[in-house]
């Protein structure tokens, strides 16, 4: 579902209400386990966590005029999808997520390339996403996107 927000706040205000108390608590993680550096916001329609343009003038190059994506995360129809950037760039985060998974769940992992799907959402494994949240600083993720760009 796509949500008309100016804030976080306003994006889990207009969440159906079922819902909100799983993103607060789902942004309060991230909020408290990111890395210094990376900026919370509204970005593609969802509460977004980026490199801003302040660290990262280039910003994104599909659109330089957006600060370049990492993390974000939205309330869709059937599920909470959560989906962090680095796990799509980095083998080594897929490698140590997909692992690390079952640990927290008894779910099957419902997982795109960098998307995370909980339908479950009172079975949403905070811990891991807090472990998760603290693998990339900002100046690492930079360094990763630049070596990923170059390729193409």
């Amino acid at each position: 579902m796509q949500y008309q927000a100016e804030t976080p706040e306003d994006y889990i205000t207009q969440v159906p209400e079922e819902r909100q108390e799983v993103l607060t608590k789902l942004r309060e993680v991230i909020k408290e386990n990111l890395p210094e550096g990376f900026q919370e916001g509204i970005q593609y329609g969802m509460i977004g966590y980026f490199v801003p343009h302040s660290l990262y003038p280039d910003g994104y190059h599909c659109n330089p005029s957006e600060p370049l994506p990492f993390m974000s995360f939205a309330s869709q129809k059937n599920s909470v999808n959560l989906y962090h950037m680095g796990i799509y760039a980095v083998p080594e985060i897929y490698d140590w997520f997909v692992t690390e998974y079952p640990k927290y769940s008894k779910r099957k992992l419902d997982m795109g390339k960098s998307c995370i799907r909980f339908k479950k959402v009172e079975e949403i494994p905070y811990q891991l996403i807090a472990e998760l949240c603290r693998k990339l600083t900002p100046e690492q993720w930079i360094t990763i996107y630049e070596t990923n760009i170059k390729k193409k």
